[in-house]
């Protein structure tokens, strides 16, 4: 298997500065975090820092304490602004086992930098509300992405930063104008490494209040968000990166031939859909 394009991500980086965002978010689940070693983690973060003109986000979820805390130390020491940490994945795990995990990490990696918890149950095991107020009144975590997609959650961690402030991050596409317009702070999107400009514009104009453009975009990012959700995750993403002229590597599984089709079919409509959204983007 071969290792990480370095370059590529590096021209990403600059791709997504350009289009506006206030962050990166590196190794998170749509970069494919968990094919990659220790050594080619350290390095990603290590460059995207030296070369973000935005701050860095490093992901550091790992299926073992042991290994996350490795991740943190190395993605720390390369400069990343925050920590975001799943609760470990491929295996189930009851809340109390989720908390002890995040608590344990806590104590491991100091004060030194902002943790951001993160919730990802369509991968891992869900970080329930009540977990996420343990978690918060201990005052080491400095917030949640949640990519859940489920709304009623979402709604309940809302009620929970009004009770005591912390950083709520929106990481699915599905709710993002309807949890930007009720208190999230902001968003975390794989789509938008494909089209940031979209994601940027949606969340200025939910900031401005404007209602119709806010629904005009949205409606254009359920378009490509029903899209790429037709094929195995995040290959629709990743096309629609190389037709932006970015590199993105092959899916890492094979397709089966149907689907190579649609892919097809995906791409011919994204080339038509670009430039009404590029259009309606910069009208924002």
């Amino acid at each position: 298997m071969e290792g990480p394009d370095f370059s590529a991500m590096l021209e990403l980086v600059d791709f997504l500065a350009a289009g506006g965002v206030g962050g990166v978010c590196l190794l998170g689940t749509t970069g494919e975090f968990l094919d990659y070693s220790f050594t080619e983690r350290q390095r990603l973060v290590y460059l995207a820092v030296k070369r973000s003109r935005v701050p860095v986000i490093a992901g550091v979820s790992h299926s073992t304490l042991a290994g996350a805390i490795q991740i943190a130390g190395e993605a720390t020491a390369a400069g990343a602004e925050c920590l975001l940490l799943a609760p470990p994945y491929y295996f189930r795990y009851g809340q109390r086992e989720i908390e002890e995990f995040y608590l344990q990490f806590a104590r491991e990696t100091g004060d030194t930098i902002p943790l951001l918890l993160y919730n990802i149950p369509q991968f891992t095991s869900k970080i329930e509300v009540e977990t996420v107020r343990k978690l918060i009144d201990t005052g080491r975590f400095a917030g949640i992405k949640d990519s859940s997609g489920d709304w009623p959650h979402f709604e309940q961690l809302i009620a929970l930063k009004k009770e005591r402030p912390f950083n709520l991050l929106c990481g699915d596409e599905t709710i993002s104008a309807r949890a930007l317009a009720a208190g999230a702070d902001g968003l975390i999107s794989g789509c938008a490494c494909a089209v940031p400009e979209l994601l940027v514009a949606l969340a200025c104009a939910v900031t401005a209040g404007d209602s119709s453009l806010v629904n005009q975009l949205d409606a254009r990012l359920q378009e490509f968000v029903a899209w790429t959700r037709r094929f195995p995750f995040p290959v629709g993403i990743k096309r629609a990166v190389e037709l932006r002229g970015q590199k993105a590597g092959p899916p890492l599984t094979p397709l089966a031939p149907e689907t190579q089709q649609e892919l097809a079919e995906f791409a011919a409509w994204f080339k038509a859909w670009l430039p009404e959204m590029r259009k309606a983007a910069a009208g924002a």
